[in-house]
């Protein structure tokens, strides 16, 4: 089974045979060419952690439905992607019938991944942001791909704006009391993602640029 199958057959069990069609939809927008890391393989990962954090949401439905909604729209140049990613969760799932509650929840919980801010007590949130920022805590040759493909993204960037950009999101992370929100994601990936985030920003601000290709 390909990964966009496995994600296809996801969603299916999500939303309904009946609503195949708009789920390959929305996955082929994850495979689109200007992607390196933002994929399928991206989405697939995050929902593996959602089933491990599942415990820990207070409507995990509404979390998996998020996951797949969180970059459905995603162009480096701009600055509203999840606000546009957001808008089209609720119109798409207006349009499938969901309940106006749980069309509200996804389009807010979309709009959390602007930040990774989220309150002590919003369960939902905590999950859905633990698992977008889970490869914070990737070994060492999967995290040193993802920054690989982070960089791919911004290629067209100049390697010293991308270098002041990339530290300046990465101290903005590192700056906040916790990384990870749920105590099982606190738990397994806090001290790998505090280690993975300081040997990047020390990278990125030596003048070494070779050594983020």
């Amino acid at each position: 089974m390909t990964v966009e199958e496995g994600l296809l057959a996801r969603w299916i069990e999500l939303a309904g045979e009946q609503f195949g069609a708009v789920g390959s939809e929305l996955i082929d927008r994850y495979r689109e060419p200007h992607r390196r890391y933002h994929t399928v393989d991206h989405l697939a990962a995050m929902l593996s952690v959602i089933d491990d954090l599942a415990q820990d949401a207070h409507e995990v439905a509404a979390v998996r439905y998020a996951a797949f909604f969180h970059d459905a729209i995603y162009a480096v140049d701009r600055a509203d992607n999840e606000e546009r990613s957001a808008e089209l969760a609720e119109t798409t799932l207006s349009a499938l019938g969901a309940r106006a509650e749980l069309v509200g929840e996804v389009g807010r919980l979309v709009r959390l991944t602007a930040t990774h801010r989220t309150a002590a007590d919003d369960r939902n949130g905590n999950v859905l942001c633990d698992a977008d920022l889970a490869i914070l805590a990737a070994d060492a040759s999967g995290y040193a791909a993802y920054t690989r493909a982070v960089r791919a993204e911004y290629a067209h960037v100049p390697d010293d704006l991308f270098r002041a950009g990339r530290a300046a999101v990465l101290r903005k992370l590192a700056e906040q009391p916790r990384l990870f929100r749920t105590p099982t994601a606190r738990r397994r990936y806090e001290e790998a993602a505090r280690a993975n985030l300081a040997a990047e920003l020390a990278a990125l601000t030596t003048e070494q640029p070779d050594a983020l290709r």
